[in-house]
């Protein structure tokens, strides 16, 4: 799942990240790669904890929806890539039954986005879920 996330530097500081989907979650880094992988993990986080108070995870927006928003005026936009399926404790192997041309187009799409097959049926659960709570509101 790709969040986007501002980041803003004001001088003699790290850089400072924020996640406009996720209320509340923050992240800093003293070089702009540090500041984006220690996102990534701010955001794992934030989600299982969403996740162990039983909380909907939201989807994420585009960047595009945040844009007008004048908290984050000055930052610079960038992707994260959260791979759900490291967060929410210990994994748990599953056997599924899938139709194989479904699952080739699935490892295939999973391969070219830098994914792997659970964190792919990781992210469409969630979505699918997201968007169906989204529906009864």
């Amino acid at each position: 799942m790709r969040f986007p996330v501002v980041i803003h530097k004001d001088a003699n500081s790290d850089y400072g990240v924020t996640v406009p989907d996720l209320p509340g979650c923050f992240s800093a880094g003293e070089t702009m790669d540090d500041a984006l992988t220690n996102a990534v993990e701010a955001i794992e986080l934030h989600l299982e904890g969403m996740l162990l108070d039983s909380e909907p995870l939201p989807l994420p927006r585009s960047i595009d929806a945040h844009q007008q928003n004048p908290d984050y005026a000055d930052g610079v936009w960038a992707l994260v890539t959260v791979d759900l399926s490291r967060i929410s404790g210990k994994s748990k192997r599953v056997n599924i039954t899938l139709p194989e041309r479904l699952l080739a187009v699935m490892d295939q799409y999973a391969a070219q986005h830098g994914e792997t097959r659970s964190g792919l049926i990781a992210e469409a659960t969630m979505t699918y879920i997201a968007n169906a709570q989204m529906t009864l509101e």
